[in-house]
């Protein structure tokens, strides 16, 4: 589909501030914020009537409204179907800027720099799984640490925490922890390009007990079963077609380096460049060739190395756990993609190929068929899409398409996307109540606390099936297995 047709219905949302923000629809699943008043581009929102009426319960309109005033922005600012509320940018917002022209936002990536998705397979059969469930949930959740104040198992020193930050996955794996071939189906590799010293002291301290943890929040490792299969040729390229094998999900990022680095280049950013121009503090910024861009953009890739490296460790911890409980078990890395992340990625313009800095804010590259950054084994196919629901609820994998390529800057949505805060759920869920319900559906949760269980009830997000549904009708991902969760562990 086109994001630059005019649909024939015009609404007009006024958000409970009393901005208004104006929406032309586009077609069933898109919308669009038109340019006025300083806007540079439009901004355009991929949604169903569904889901539009929950982004616009909270600031994401507003805030996709004031990226497209941000110096150098290309096209459109794109809002993803699991959209909301963010730092500046919303989560689910794509946008890319001429790299000679444009900025780098920290805003943009988030806080959690490559927070981000594993997704690792079995030849571990649904029914020798279930005979020691409980037992592999509970040694997991040992193995794995998670929660607020869990250190690593593994003990790194300061200067080897600064090669980690230079060789991400792969100098774990270099380290014994893992296969070469883990890497080769990591995005990047497993490795950006990246200058450990652009790190601060106080990063590389919060980072220093974090490699190989879980954290808390929204992070999580799920034990699924292969689903339904959309795709079969697909699904038996990727390794994932066989519905009585188990799955291994992780979703995790940096840790505390990564949002210290976030933190550090907002206040310089800050004093070298002030926000008087900026519709919006949090939109924080730097020219992408100064040198403060260009730092920015090596810590940036040192924090996503840390991310790569502490999902490889963690996928370790993984292994060892189902080796003692099972013996001895084939686990492989199907695919391990980047979210909250800025890259420099050649994009066709206006019929011209152009280089430009993509932000993807809890959003999914999805590249299609025939793309050199697609693992060789998957190229064919189109880049894994890892998509994960809420607790309790599924997850999918998907492929990249072309149309992507075209309409969304190789993007698509990563998650379900939150409808509710943390301390609103906190008020209206009790832990131990979404724990018995999930345990009557089949699934096993276990977590550090309560309070996380609370925070992450499947009800507080979107309805995954929908984000799913819009992808693919819109083309910017093409469904190939849903995963069915039976256990859970959470921080």
């Amino acid at each position: 589909m086109s994001d630059g047709n005019k649909g024939n219905e015009e609404r007009r949302y006024v958000h409970e501030d009393g901005m208004g923000i104006e929406l032309e629809r586009l077609g069933p699943n898109a919308w669009r914020i038109p340019r006025k008043d300083g806007m540079r581009v439009p901004a355009v929102i991929y949604a169903s009537e569904k889901l539009i009426q929950k982004i616009k319960e909270d600031k994401t309109l507003i805030q996709a409204q004031n990226v497209t005033h941000l110096k150098g922005i290309q096209k459109s600012c794109y809002v993803m179907p699991d959209a909301h509320q963010g730092y500046g940018f919303p989560i689910g917002g794509v946008a890319a800027f001429d790299i000679d022209e444009g900025v780098i936002s920290p805003g943009g990536v988030g806080y959690d720099i490559n927070c981000s998705v594993r997704l690792l397979r079995t030849d571990l059969s649904f029914k020798d799984f279930n005979k020691k469930k409980t037992e592999l949930i509970r040694v997991l959740f040992d193995n794995v640490p998670c929660g607020v104040g869990r250190g690593s198992r593994t003990k790194f020193s300061k200067d080897q925490i600064t090669e980690l930050l230079g060789g991400g996955a792969q100098w774990v794996v270099k380290q014994g922890f893992g296969k070469k071939e883990d890497c080769v189906k990591t995005e990047e590799n497993g490795k950006m390009d990246a200058d450990p010293n652009e790190v601060s002291q106080r990063a590389m301290q919060r980072g220093l007990d974090q490699v190989g943890t879980l954290g808390a929040g929204n992070h999580f490792l799920e034990i699924q079963k292969i689903g339904t299969v959309f795709e079969n040729n697909a699904a038996k390229v990727f390794g994932i077609d066989d519905d009585e094998k188990i799955t291994v999900m992780i979703h995790c990022g940096s840790r505390g380096l990564g949002h210290q680095v976030a933190s550090d280049f907002i206040k310089l950013m800050e004093d070298e460049y002030g926000f008087k121009d900026l519709p919006d503090r949090e939109l924080i910024c730097a020219p992408v060739q100064s040198s403060l861009g260009q730092r920015y953009l090596k810590a940036m890739a040192a924090a996503a190395n840390f991310g790569f490296a502490n999902k490889q460790m963690i996928t370790h911890h993984v292994r060892e756990s189902f080796n003692k409980v099972f013996g001895e078990t084939d686990i492989s890395v199907m695919y391990d993609i980047c979210h909250n992340i800025a890259k420099i990625e050649d994009h066709i313009i206006d019929g011209v190929k152009k280089k430009v800095c993509v932000h993807r804010k809890g959003a999914t590259r999805s590249l299609g068929p025939g793309r050199k950054e697609v693992p060789e084994q998957y190229r064919d196919i189109g880049q894994p899409i890892i998509i994960p629901g809420s607790m309790g609820t599924a997850s999918y994998v998907l492929a990249g398409t072309k149309t992507a390529e075209e309409v969304s800057f190789s993007s698509t949505a990563h998650g379900a996307g939150r409808v509710s805060s943390r301390s609103k759920a906190l008020h209206n869920i009790r832990g131990e109540d979404v724990k018995r319900r999930l345990e009557a559906q089949g699934i096993e949760v276990k977590s550090a606390s309560w309070k996380t269980i609370a925070e992450e009830a499947p009800e507080v997000y979107k309805d995954i099936d929908e984000v799913i549904r819009v992808s693919k009708e819109l083309g910017i991902g093409i469904p190939i297995v849903r995963l069915l969760p039976i256990g859970v562990i959470k921080g």
